[in-house]
């Protein structure tokens, strides 16, 4: 797949050049898929967020809100309950999935519930944007710190790329360049902190960081 991996969503001309550079097409001519599912895993997540995302409301507007020709909803926690024959010509016909925030962790169990992780790797031409959990859950581990669904046995994602990522950088008192620094060295492998004007660009396995703020590299 083709990776736009954001802390805040495509925020700034440089990630939406990038985005739409992935997609070889304007966000116009694009249907996009919205994936809401890890809003449920999260305690400051639920109906009312969720509806403001699948709706483009305006507090959405640097993911679903982008103008797309199309856009639907794939709510993964259902897919189990009708069928691959169903759901799979659906993310077929997508340009874009876009993944909001919430839980990492519970956005990865349900990944791999619903089929979506194993047909991910027969979609190189889709697009994947992810932000916050959304873009944490392709990374190995998310940092226990993050972990807020009560059922997670661990921090472990999917591991689609071999960084982590710690978003929000300096957007709240806790995501601080000192602690992500900590948490990067608990992981014990290589990570990024971003903030909510940068993002992390993954295409056949190289990586480019676009940004028009702040980020670190953290090496392992």
């Amino acid at each position: 797949m083709k990776l736009l991996l954001t802390s805040g969503g495509v925020t700034n001309p440089s990630i939406h050049a990038a985005l739409v550079q992935l997609l070889g097409k304007p966000t116009a001519e694009c249907h996009a898929l919205c994936v809401p599912t890890a809003q449920w895993g999260h305690p400051m997540c639920g109906p009312t967020s969720v509806r403001g995302f699948v709706a483009a409301e305006p507090t959405f507007r640097h993911l679903s809100g982008l103008g797309w020709r199309s856009l639907g909803v794939l709510e993964l926690t259902a897919l189990p309950t009708i069928g691959e024959e169903r759901w799979v010509p659906w993310v077929h016909d997508a340009d874009v999935l876009l993944v909001d925030g919430g839980d990492a962790t519970y956005l990865c169990h349900w990944m791999r519930e619903s089929g979506l992780a194993d047909l991910l790797p027969s979609l190189p031409d889709l697009v994947w944007v992810g932000v916050s959990a959304g873009s944490m859950v392709m990374t190995p581990r998310i940092g226990a710190s993050f972990v807020e669904w009560p059922s997670a046995p661990d921090d472990h994602a999917l591991g689609l790329v071999d960084f982590s990522i710690f978003p929000h950088l300096d957007a709240f008192p806790t995501n601080t360049l000192a602690q992500a620094q900590r948490r990067a060295a608990d992981i014990g492998g290589p990570a990024y902190a971003i903030d909510e004007q940068t993002a992390i660009q993954v295409v056949d396995g190289a990586v480019e960081v676009i940004s028009e703020g702040q980020w670190t590299e953290f090496p392992s």
